[in-house]
């Protein structure tokens, strides 16, 4: 039985994830996640109400993370239709799922090397984790396939993953004791030509609210 807010290793390869070879995180990759209807569909969704990006700390670098975001309703039948299919290849409950959120990415933009958990040592912690707790797996699939540049890239392992239209990958943001992993430091890579699309879906510790 899993924890709250919990995948696992077993259940993302029953569901035919492959795991990256690496003893210093879990992370998985599965092609053809979503269909081409269902990525255009997204895209719609995130053109019509896209901003500019914000981040929680940006160490005092404005231009850490140059994209625009996107808050997805959860009443929109494909939203629902996505957030189903996260909870069935997760097994986590959505109730511990952070509201879906796509990003956009122009020609030169890019989200610098970051980490998906919540530091607790800064002074933003409490904020962002007094109700929910911290992080616990990411799931984020790419919409499109970029023409060039807009890759993955985990820079503890060395794994670029390039995107590819319906190709989710999901990790999970600690180790297997419960500390939080710095191997999960990932930068979303500079696109070169066209534009990236993509959805992210992160789960907590506790029900999100």
């Amino acid at each position: 039985m899993l924890a709250p807010g919990e995948s696992s290793a077993e259940l993302l390869l029953r569901h035919g994830m492959q795991r990256v070879p690496s003893q210093r995180l879990e992370l998985f990759i599965k092609r053809g996640f979503l269909s081409t209807e269902e990525c255009a569909v997204l895209i719609d969704l995130i053109e019509a109400e896209r901003r500019p990006s914000t981040i929680a700390n940006h160490n005092g670098d404005h231009l850490f993370r140059t994209s625009e975001t996107c808050d997805l309703h959860h009443d929109h039948p494909a939203v629902a239709a996505l957030d189903r299919k996260f909870a069935e290849i997760s097994g986590i409950d959505p109730a511990y799922g952070e509201r879906l959120q796509g990003q956009r990415y122009e020609e030169g933009q890019e989200f610098k090397a970051h980490t998906d958990y919540f530091e607790p040592e800064h002074a933003d912690y409490q904020t962002y984790c007094a109700v929910s707790g911290q992080r616990t797996w990411t799931f984020m699939v790419y919409l499109n396939t970029v023409d060039a540049g807009g890759a993955t890239r985990f820079k503890v392992i060395d794994k670029i993953v390039q995107p590819e239209r319906g190709k989710l990958l999901a990790w999970n943001n600690r180790r297997p004791d419960g500390s939080l992993n710095a191997a999960t430091l990932h930068h979303a890579m500079k696109v070169r030509k066209g534009r990236k699309y993509v959805i992210t879906r992160w789960y907590r510790e506790r029900p999100w609210g």
